[in-house]
C-alpha cells in the first residue's frame, strides 16, 4: 500500500507534508512523520525530516525545507537521506564485496592467492559473505571456529587470519568500519615438519630419472637441493644467476627483502642444463623456467603426477615440504646451527627455524653436557 502524504497546512508551509504511522503511537494517536518536497534540476525530491515523537513540528520541517531551497539557489549540492544512506552503505559493504575487491586487487601480487581464495570460498563465503563487518560479534568468530571442527589447527588459524585480513583491508579502503572488537586468534600448535625417509627419497629420484617431462624434474631437484620456494623458482631470471660468485638472487621472497643464497655445485649443474633446454625451447626468454610463450610461470601440472608415481605421502606438499626436508637433513648432520639453517632458508625470524631444534640430537647433547659441566663448578 502506497504511503499517503498529507499537506501539513493547506495555506502555510509550502511543500511540508506528513504521513501517519500504522504501527507507532504518540500521545495516544498515530505518530506523524514529517517530510518535505522540493525540486532539483526539475526532479521532485521527497526528504524525510523526522517524527512528531522526536520533536519535529511543521515549523521545523519548513525551516529545513527552506535550507534545502537556499542551498539549491546557491548551487550547493543537496545531500538527501537516500544519498546519505547510499553513501553509508558504500562504507559498510558486505564481506563478499570486500573479498571480491581484495582478491582482484591482489591477484598478481598476493603470495598464496589461490590458497587464500580457496579458503574464502570453502570456509568464509557461506558464513560471512552476506554479512557486514558492523554486525559481527565474537560469537560469529566462535561459530567460524566451531564450523571447522576436526580441521588442523593451522588450517583454522589461517582461515581466521584471512577473515581478519579482509576486514583490515576493507577498513583501510573505507569499504567498512573497523571491527568493534579484537579477534583472539586460535591456538596453532601443529607446525608439522614433513620430510622424506631414505626409501622415499630413492623413489622420488628414481621417478624423476625416468620421467618424460625433465623440465619439471629439474624444477623439483632445484627445490630439493636449495630449499627455494615455488614462487621464488618461478620468478628466477638470468639476471638473478651469478655464476662468478655462485649466488642465486631471490626477488621479493616471502620475507619481502631481496636476498641471495649459495649456488651449490649440484644446483649450478641443474641450472645450466635448464638454460640449455630453455634457450632451445623458448629462445629469447629470460625466465629460467618459463611459462606460456616464455613469460613468467604460474603453475606446473606435472608436480602432482610425479608425487603420485613416486608414492610420496598424500600430505607431503612438494615444494613446501622439500624445504622442511632440506632443513631436517642439515640439522641431523650436526654440522649446521639453527642460525645457519635459517640463513639458508631465508627465514626473517629465528622463531621460524626453531621447529628444527629437536633434529639436532648431537649438537643438543653436546650443549647439554657443556652446560652441566659449567654448572657443576664449585658444587663439590
Amino acid at each position: 500500500m502506497a504511503t499517503k502524504y498529507i499537506r501539513a497546512y493547506q495555506n502555510k508551509f509550502e511543500g511540508v507534508y506528513y504521513y501517519e504511522s500504522q504501527t507507532r503511537l504518540f500521545q495516544g494517536k498515530p505518530d506523524k512523520c514529517f517530510v518535505v518536497t522540493f525540486k532539483v534540476s526539475g526532479r521532485k525530491i521527497w526528504e524525510k525530516i523526522g517524527w512528531k515523537s522526536q520533536g519535529i513540528t511543521p515549523q521545523i520541517a519548513n525551516e529545513k525545507r527552506n535550507q534545502f531551497v537556499q542551498e539549491i539557489q546557491l548551487g550547493s549540492p543537496i545531500i538527501t537521506a537516500a544519498m546519505r544512506k547510499e553513501e553509508a552503505f558504500k562504507r559498510n559493504r558486505y564481506i563478499e564485496e570486500i573479498a571480491q575487491i581484495y582478491f582482484e586487487k591482489n591477484k598478481d601480487r598476493l603470495k598464496g592467492y589461490k590458497t587464500d581464495l580457496n579458503r574464502y570460498e570453502k570456509h568464509l563465503k557461506t558464513l560471512f559473505g552476506k554479512r557486514q563487518v558492523s554486525t559481527l560479534t565474537t560469537l560469529d568468530i566462535a561459530d567460524l571456529i566451531n564450523s571447522m571442527n576436526g580441521k588442523a589447527d593451522g588450517t583454522i588459524w589461517n582461515v581466521v587470519e584471512l577473515l581478519r585480513r579482509l576486514i583490515n583491508f576493507g577498513s583501510k579502503a573505507d569499504l567498512c568500519p573497523p571491527l568493534s572488537f579484537t579477534i583472539n586468534m586460535p591456538e596453532r600448535n601443529n607446525e608439522v615438519v614433513e620430510y622424506l625417509t631414505p626409501e622415499e627419497v630413492k623413489r622420488f629420484f628414481s621417478t624423476m630419472r625416468h620421467w618424460h617431462n625433465q623440465e619439471a624434474c629439474r624444477m623439483l631437484k632445484l627445490a630439493y637441493f636449495t630449499a627455494m620456494r615455488r614462487g621464488e623458482i618461478f620468478k628466477l631470471q638470468d639476471a638473478d644467476l651469478d655464476f662468478h660468485f655462485n649466488l642465486i638472487r631471490l626477488r621479493d621472497p616471502k620475507g619481502k627483502k631481496t636476498t641471495s643464497i649459495p649456488m651449490n655445485p649440484i644446483a649450478k649443474e641443474i641450472i645450466e642444463e635448464q638454460i640449455a633446454w630453455r634457450d632451445n625451447k623458448h629462445p629469447g626468454s629470460t625466465y629460467l623456467f618459463p611459462g606460456t610463450k616464455g613469460g613468467k610461470r604460474t603453475d606446473c601440472s606435472a608436480i602432482d603426477p610425479i608425487k603420485k608415481t613416486a608414492q610420496l605421502p598424500p600430505e607431503f606438499r612438494i615444494f613446501h615440504s622439500l624445504r622442511h626436508h632440506y632443513a631436517v637433513t642439515l640439522a641431523n648432520s650436526g654440522k649446521y646451527t639453527l642460525d645457519m639453517i635459517g640463513e639458508l632458508l631465508t627465514h626473517k625470524s629465528t622463531a621460524m627455524t626453531k621447529r628444527y631444534g629437536h633434529f639436532l640430537p648431537d649438537t643438543m647433547q653436546t650443549a647439554g653436557e657443556i652446560a652441566a659441566s659449567l654448572l657443576a663448578n664449585g658444587t663439590e
